[in-house]
């Protein structure tokens, strides 16, 4: 027998949907009915609050608009859900086991009309990953078909191929039964789509919601991918990379394909409040338009993406209608690549620094920069480790392929030891120089053993005036051990 809280879901969902139909014409979207209703269900919010929030909620609805920043507060109000969805899964193939892993692969897959890709996709996560990196992944595979005989095909191949993963917990394969899925026909046709198409991303979006639910106590970081990826080499090694480097800001999403929805990296402890967004907006949009508004609603403004990407489309045909589908990440590069660690470290300048081309960006891994006007003789770009490192490459980059002007023409690279100052203001008091810019850039190894103490700081210092523009595109440093002082 079906819990009692699914079928008064469900039994809400039809009645919503009649209303839908009787009201086509009314300027309140049944999307806005859902969430006022939602509010007066969950929220313990002020009256004349939840009525003048509600009242501009359902004005940008009815025309398919989600306001991420006006409506982070009343988002996060909201959507207070901590808990899981209600649903009943099918083990079809292996089991969670009881430690946390790192880090959760979410597949989700349904019938194509041509092609079918899964089988490689999983391959690949496996073979581009070592022994070590095994230990601290699991994938899970939702066969979110509901043609029955497929899904048996299915379970049956990817057992006899990945045995020893499934035995060895890393490997998970799930099923969804049809009755704990929403109305999923006669939905709203939002941006003129054909109403198979409506119908198709719908589901997908509810596909994700159920998988999304089933992951998130699996392990500390998820990320998603599609039924039809290849991966890097190593992707594990490099996402920890990155994860490490952010460690103390803030972020929602980290992405590392820029492909629909490939490659998005979550906090796991997101994953129940971003599958309850899926299901209540779910015939709304395409779930990569809904991925945006949920970064937005959780105050992550900007795309955090980084490059080279780590996961790439292969699939030729779509999973809808076996459409020709060649969408390529020209960002992709298989072969493992030297990351750099770029550990904690305070950042500064003095030189005039152009809108919000702040210091920080330069020494992150994504897709930005610093931006400074004309640097004089003396200016610097400070960098002070929070504690002693051994470094053993370091590369600076100036300029970009658009200003390949605004490079630094006359500058040197040192690092320093013996910090002095207070927390906000510390600094070295003594430098070595390591060596000139050349076109813009400079590029050091073995760093280790020219440099005989611990570094605590390094600057790039301009030598010589210059009229143009300085961009500093990336800093890149990599460690050979950290000091145990």
């Amino acid at each position: 027998m079906l819990p009692y809280a699914f079928l008064h879901m469900r039994h809400n969902w039809k009645y919503f949907d009649k209303m839908r139909c009787l009201r086509k014409r009314s300027a309140v979207s049944f999307l806005g009915v859902l969430v006022i209703c939602l509010l007066f269900m969950n929220l313990y919010i002020e009256d004349g609050y939840v009525l003048e929030g509600d009242k501009q909620l359902i004005r940008e609805t009815a025309t398919h608009q989600l306001n991420p920043e006006r409506y982070a507060h009343t988002y996060k109000d909201l959507s207070n859900f901590s808990g899981s969805i209600n649903i009943s899964y099918r083990y079809l193939a292996g089991t969670p086991l009881p430690r946390k892993r790192y880090l959760t692969i979410g597949l989700s897959s349904v019938k194509r009309k041509k092609g079918n890709y899964l089988l490689e996709t999983i391959k690949s996560i496996f073979e581009q990953s070592s022994y070590e990196e095994l230990k601290e992944i699991t994938v899970v595979v939702q066969l979110a078909d509901f043609d029955s005989a497929w899904c048996d095909v299915m379970v049956q191949d990817i057992s006899q191929k990945f045995a020893h993963h499934i035995i060895a917990g890393r490997l998970i394969v799930i099923h969804v039964p049809e009755e704990y899925y929403p109305i999923l026909d006669g939905l709203k046709r939002n941006y003129n789509d054909p109403e198979d198409r409506v119908k198709f991303r719908s589901k997908q979006n509810v596909d994700y919601a159920f998988l999304l639910n089933f992951c998130a106590n699996l392990s500390d970081y998820y990320v998603m991918l599609e039924d039809d990826v290849r991966c890097s080499k190593n992707f594990l090694t490099t996402v920890k990379k990155v994860i490490t480097s952010r460690e103390g800001s803030y972020w929602v999403t980290l992405e590392f394909s820029k492909l629909g929805y490939i490659g998005k990296l979550y906090h796991s402890h997101d994953l129940p409040r971003l599958a309850h967004f899926l299901l209540m907006f779910y015939q709304e949009m395409p779930c990569d338009w809904l991925l945006i508004h949920f970064r937005g609603l959780l105050a992550q403004k900007e795309v955090i993406r980084f490059k080279p990407s780590l996961f790439q489309h292969m699939g030729y045909y779509s999973s809808y209608k076996g459409a020709e589908n060649k969408l390529k990440d020209d960002d992709f590069e298989e072969e493992s690549f030297d990351v750099p660690d770029n550990p904690p470290a305070n950042l500064h300048t003095n030189m005039n620094v152009f809108e919000n081309y702040e210091a920080s960006k330069a020494y992150s891994s994504i897709d930005e920069y610093f931006w400074g006007k004309p640097p004089s003789t003396g200016d610097f770009y400070g960098i002070v480790f929070e504690k002693p490192i051994k470094i053993s490459k370091i590369k600076v980059v100036t300029g970009t392929e658009d200003r390949q002007n605004d490079i630094l023409r006359h500058g040197a690279l040192e690092v320093g030891e013996k910090i002095v100052g207070s927390k906000t203001g510390r600094k070295c008091t003594t430098y070595l120089r390591l060596g000139e810019f050349k076109n813009g850039n400079f590029e050091m190894t073995d760093v280790e053993h020219k440099v005989l103490f611990d570094i605590s700081c390094m600057r790039i210092l301009v030598t010589k005036s210059q009229k143009e523009w300085l961009i500093i595109r990336s800093i890149s440093i990599w460690t050979s051990q950290t000091s145990s002082q």
